[in-house]
């Protein structure tokens, strides 16, 4: 037998033995890496950022052909997705979101496939600039807002409905031109 069908088929196999003397991690010093990345995570998320919008993120802002316009649908869900909260108020969100462009659009079909997903993709554990409370920094999770956090997240959506009452989306296809 050639050292090259020992080694393709593994006969004879070596007989090795692997001993360590302590182990390859300390698990204590893990745990409490573990316990502190969570205590983190619910720690205070800093200032909320002022609203930004992509229109509808991943997605067409309106109907390719035709007038249909969804984008004020995506900003009013943007607005609550920034701002983030608990996981009913996401449900919430995503369930009004569906709702508007159905009513917008007279397609359930087009509402389904955008409720769908934003339940799927738009969760606060994606590292994404459109992730639930994605004006917040990163790690915030499905947290309710304490009322300062309220009333701070109120001021700066005032702030924006002020210089956009209309919630008026961009206009994409000017900016390619």
């Amino acid at each position: 037998m050639t050292a090259f069908t020992r080694l393709a088929t593994g006969y004879p196999r070596p007989r090795m033995r692997l001993t360590l003397k302590r182990p390859l991690v300390d698990f204590r010093h893990a745990a409490l890496g573990l316990i502190a990345l969570l205590f983190s995570a619910g720690a205070s998320s800093g200032d909320l950022q002022p609203f930004s919008s992509d229109g509808c993120s991943l997605f067409p802002d309106r109907a390719l052909v035709g007038k249909q316009d969804w984008c004020r649908c995506c900003l009013a869900h943007d607005l609550a997705y920034w701002r983030g909260g608990t996981l009913d108020a996401r449900l919430d969100a995503d369930r009004e979101l569906k709702n508007c462009v159905h009513h917008a659009t007279g397609n359930a079909v087009l509402a389904e496939l955008m409720f769908a997903g934003v339940r799927s993709g738009g969760g606060p554990y994606f590292y994404t600039p459109y992730r639930w409370g994605y004006g917040w920094t990163y790690g915030r999770l499905y947290t309710a807002l304490a009322p300062e956090e309220a009333a701070q997240a109120s001021t700066l959506e005032r702030e924006y409905l002020a210089r956009n009452p209309a919630l008026s989306c961009p206009d994409h296809s000017s900016a390619q031109k």
